[in-house]
């Protein structure tokens, strides 16, 4: 049997399809899978011994539509179930599976702030996609596998081995704690921090070192590839991070999470993902807050103008929390 999975983006809702990987090859004797992603993403699943044959496109499916075609796929199980897909699945003409995204359940969310949504992780919605085939959950973590080229060791690296990581980006700023917030957290923190984020990230954490000169604080942003920003939350004793991807890949290895909520909310089934260690993750977000979820991802500002889920939160509280679990 031939499969192919559909997942174009982004890290987190790669890694949270992992499981799906994992159980078919573990689960069908002989399967092939083959998975589709954009390019830059690519890097996410390179290393994953559950995953055949990596497929990937820059821009358009149509680059890779000829190559897709002459794989003669048995199925098609559409992870990401939008327009692209729908289109790529018309055109391999092969029969064809999508999970439920649920928009609807989403938008009443969102818009008229009733919660009718399943209380499921996005990870068993997964499964319900591959359930004709008879796939069973395993209730494991979701996987992601380091090359060895990208271990780093960060006694070498950074001079210590023991520290708190702080993921201090994420795609929508309604998604990021104010700089503010960040520096009142770190500053009730009194062990070794590792800043990590992309190359968008780099100026933030350039602001937050300058303002500790007396602490051992390093800016990893926009140094290190995904793969290596992976290994170096592998091996922090705490992540503190936003609802982002990073988020997700700590959750891979059972890391202790201490997770910031602004506009988005767990409701929506993206809360990390550990079925036998629930008790490794917090979730801090602003209860009750008539405004919240504004959004299903995020904005470039807070539509209402104050804030609140993000300026209210208790960085006091924040520290403890990351704390308690160093």
């Amino acid at each position: 049997m031939k499969v192919l999975i559909l997942r174009f983006s982004s890290i987190g809702d790669i890694v949270l399809t992992t499981p799906i990987t994992r159980c078919l090859k573990n689960q069908i004797e002989g399967i092939e899978i083959h998975y589709l992603v954009k390019s830059k993403f690519k890097s996410i699943l390179e290393n994953n011994p559950n995953i055949d044959n990596i497929h990937s496109f820059e821009k358009s499916t149509k680059e890779i539509f000829s190559e897709l075609k002459l794989e003669n796929f048995d199925y098609v199980i559409d992870l990401h179930n939008n327009i692209r897909t729908l289109a790529l699945k018309l055109k391999l003409n092969k029969k064809s599976y999508s999970f439920p995204k649920l928009n609807f359940k989403k938008w009443i969310l969102v818009y008229l702030k009733k919660n009718k949504m399943p209380d499921l992780h996005i990870v068993d919605r997964y499964f319900e996609t591959v359930k004709f085939l008879g796939i069973q959950n395993d209730l494991k973590n979701c996987d992601y596998f380091i090359p060895t080229n990208a271990e780093i060791d960060t006694k070498t690296s950074f001079g210590f081995d023991k520290f708190i990581a702080v993921a201090i980006g994420a795609q929508f700023a309604t998604k990021r704690l104010p700089l503010e917030k960040l520096i009142l957290i770190i500053e009730k923190i009194n062990h070794p921090i590792i800043l990590l984020g992309d190359s968008n990230d780099a100026l933030v954490a350039e602001k937050i070192c300058g303002h500790f000169s007396h602490k051992l604080i390093e800016n990893a942003c926009g140094k290190y590839s995904l793969n290596q920003s992976a290994s170096i939350v592998k091996q922090a004793n705490v992540l503190l991070t936003h609802d982002t991807g990073l988020m997700h890949i700590a959750s891979c290895f059972n890391q202790k999470i201490v997770s910031v909520w602004g506009n988005t909310v767990p409701e929506l089934g993206m809360y990390p993902y550990m079925p036998e260690n629930k008790e490794n993750f917090l979730i801090k977000q602003v209860e009750n807050l008539s405004c919240r979820p504004c959004s299903k991802i995020g904005f470039k500002s807070c539509p209402k103008k104050h804030f609140d889920c993000m300026n209210l939160q208790d960085e006091t509280k924040i520290a403890q929390d990351i704390l308690e679990k160093f």
